[in-house]
Order: C-alpha cells, then sequence, then structure tokens
C-alpha cells in the first residue's frame, strides 16, 4: 500500500463545536416514521430540532429535518440513531466551520448514503463559509435513552 507523506499535523477534536444529523424520508410512509424518529429523540435527548423540508433544500437532494446536538452528546445520540433509525438514512456531520468538508469529507451515515450537492457549500472558512450558531435544545427530554 503507497503511503502519502504526513505533512500537515492532525485536526484536533476540539475543532468540533457541535454536530447535526440530517434525517431524511421519501413519501408519506416514510415521513411518519421520520416523524415518530422525532417524537423520540424529544422525548429522550436535549437537541434542537430544526424545521421540516418537505423538499430538496440546500445541498441535500431528499427531503428532511435537521437535528443540531452538542459535542457531549454525540456518544449517547448516535448510538441511539443507529438502533432506532428504521431504515430511514441519517446523515451525522461535525460542525468545524468548513461546511464542504464537514458534509462531504468528515461525515457519517447511517444508513444508506444519498447524494449531496457540494456545489452549493462554501469551501474553507471565512466569508460565505457560516458561522457556527450555538445549539439552543428546544426539546424537554422526559424519558431515559
Amino acid at each position: 500500500m503507497n503511503r502519502l507523506p504526513d505533512t500537515a499535523a492532525p485536526r484536533p477534536v476540539a475543532a468540533i463545536a457541535s454536530y447535526h444529523a440530517h434525517v431524511y424520508f421519501d413519501g408519506p410512509a416514510e415521513r411518519e416514521t421520520a416523524a415518530w424518529l422525532r417524537d423520540r429523540m424529544a422525548e429522550r435527548f436535549a437537541v434542537m430540532l430544526g424545521r421540516w423540508h418537505d423538499r430538496p433544500v440546500g445541498p441535500h437532494a431528499s427531503p428532511m429535518y435537521q437535528v443540531a446536538f452538542d459535542v457531549a452528546d454525540f456518544a449517547r445520540l448516535v448510538p441511539w440513531l443507529m438502533l432506532n433509525r428504521r431504515g430511514l438514512s441519517i446523515l451525522v456531520h461535525p460542525n468545524t466551520g468548513h461546511q464542504y468538508d464537514d458534509h462531504l469529507s468528515n461525515a457519517l451515515w447511517l444508513g444508506p448514503a444519498l447524494p449531496i450537492n457540494g456545489a452549493v457549500l462554501p469551501r474553507g472558512t471565512g466569508e460565505g463559509a457560516g458561522a457556527i450558531d450555538p445549539v439552543v435544545p428546544n426539546t424537554t427530554p422526559v424519558l431515559e435513552a
């Protein structure tokens, strides 16, 4: 195996300000499953649930909603999603200020990967790259995960 020389220092995990999970659905039956999953997350996790998008928006080629969550919640929420996604595809990506890389290079998929339109995402940081908004939970958990 050919290895490229290590010319740059690894990026620290501290570069991750928060995470997003994008829950995708296609058609009424999957939207109902996505609603079930959304309700169960709200009962169990302090997350920020985003609006429903019933048509493609931004880089997302499929209908979806976004869930924003803090770094400290990754170890509980992502395994829970693994076990409870009920066949839905979910994109989980870090928020580091590098939107293109965060969505396309540094992401993980639960279920089949779906197309992401990288052409609409800014590359690098700075003007147009997008600030990282703090996660302000809009849920009130009442159940254990």
